[in-house]
């Protein structure tokens, strides 16, 4: 008998430790993103050392070690957020830089973290490679969309978006070579950086702005509801182009404080008159300021950026005017770039003033930016009659 309860007494003994050793074999993480709580366990066996030494070896070792181990949990979880909460490649990417750095902090070691980002988006399925140059670990992944101010490698007919160039500011990362990339065999998709749904946020977390505009000698108030939250998002955001740029929606608190207002203001207005109403509202409620001396290079504002920001311009009053004209009207539209300026056209049932002809369509100037002149629908800038431009973005209702 006391034989059996030493031998009982010795199993639990083992249980217990085997269960400490299980507990300590792992952890949790947790950290809040945007509206929501993001628990993650964390397997002892996908956790690598903090390596001094910068090299493709490192690399390898790490990948190694995490391939063998148990990520497959950590990545499903990820998918699993990013489906039920329809996220955008953009965002997700930004729930895998959160949750990289939860696991491994950027300021206690910038190559680790960067390597966790690199091998939760190519276990994710997108065709992420990273290649160490100059003591330096460069982050890449496929892109096939029109992207234009950062840096990118070509390799076997394929364009790699540099997705750390940010952290590198001063370094010309158009010179890293591609062929030594490091990349997973079965990562194979292309990323996108199309925004096309912004993330629910919490309520509590918007504050109010205050905007007016005087239009027919009339003075018009709006307390919008807004989150600077948005501003984080964007804040590495490439230059996109004109139809990604245009169709970057609001999100729903913002939605909700100023369309539904706006269409209350331009109740029994004819359409005319409403969309010389929005022309007037992107020009005259904000203030105008060139990229270069507002943020020292081009940067595109989304249209919730423009309702927050202090200073915008031409292009982000165009991307402004567009969203606008779109959610309230839905007309057909197009962009015309100039050499230095993007202005808006709009298809009525009848041109108005000068008339824009595009693929058999004619369309009507509608100028969202402040000008010399006090510029009326169907009316362009004297100094732009005589340039060129080009269309580069046309919408058409119910068309993608």
């Amino acid at each position: 008998m006391n034989r059996l309860l030493k031998i009982f007494g010795t199993l639990c003994l083992l249980l217990i430790m085997e269960q400490s050793y299980g507990q300590a074999k792992g952890y949790n993480i947790s950290f809040e993103f945007y509206n929501d709580t993001f628990n993650l366990n964390i397997d002892s066996s996908i956790i690598v050392s903090n390596q001094k030494t910068l090299s493709e070896q490192t690399v390898k070792s790490y990948y190694a070690k995490l391939n063998n181990g148990k990520y497959g949990s950590v990545v499903d979880t990820l998918l699993s957020y990013k489906k039920k909460h329809q996220l955008n490649d953009w965002l997700y990417y930004q729930l895998i830089r959160k949750t990289a750095q939860a696991i491994s902090p950027k300021k206690d070691n910038y190559e680790r973290y960067t390597f966790y980002k690199w091998f939760l988006l190519g276990k994710s399925g997108y065709d992420a490679r990273l290649t160490i140059a100059d003591n330096r670990i460069i982050f890449y992944v496929y892109n096939d969309e029109d992207i234009s101010d950062i840096p990118f490698a070509m390799f076997k007919d394929k364009k790699y978006m540099c997705l750390n160039h940010h952290d590198y500011a001063y370094a010309d990362l158009n010179k890293v070579p591609p062929y030594n990339m490091i990349s997973m065999p079965e990562a194979k998709g292309a990323f996108s950086y199309k925004v096309t749904r912004m993330p629910d946020f919490k309520p509590e977390d918007y504050y109010e702005k205050q905007l007016q505009f005087s239009y027919k000698h009339k003075v018009y108030h709006f307390n919008i509801k807004l989150n600077t939250d948005v501003e984080n998002i964007f804040v590495n955001y490439p230059v996109v182009d004109f139809e990604s740029y245009f169709n970057i929606p609001l999100s729903k608190e913002a939605y909700g404080s100023l369309i539904p207002l706006l269409k209350k203001n331009l109740n029994g207005m004819k359409q005319k008159k409403g969309i010389d109403y929005l022309m007037r509202f992107t020009r005259y409620a904000f203030l105008y300021e060139e990229d270069d001396k507002n943020f020292g290079k081009e940067k595109r504002l989304s249209p919730e950026e423009t309702l927050f920001s202090k200073y915008s311009d031409c292009d982000d009053r165009a991307a402004l005017f567009f969203y606008l004209v779109k959610e309230i009207y839905d007309l057909p539209m197009i962009a015309l770039l100039y050499p230095t300026h993007i202005t808006m056209a709009v298809q009525f049932d009848k041109p108005i003033g000068t008339p824009i002809v595009y693929n058999g369509k004619t369309y009507s100037f509608c100028e969202p930016t402040p000008q010399k002149e006090n510029l009326s629908i169907g009316q362009i800038s004297t100094n732009l009659k005589n340039l060129p431009y080009r269309v580069v973005y046309a919408y058409e209702p119910g068309l993608k």
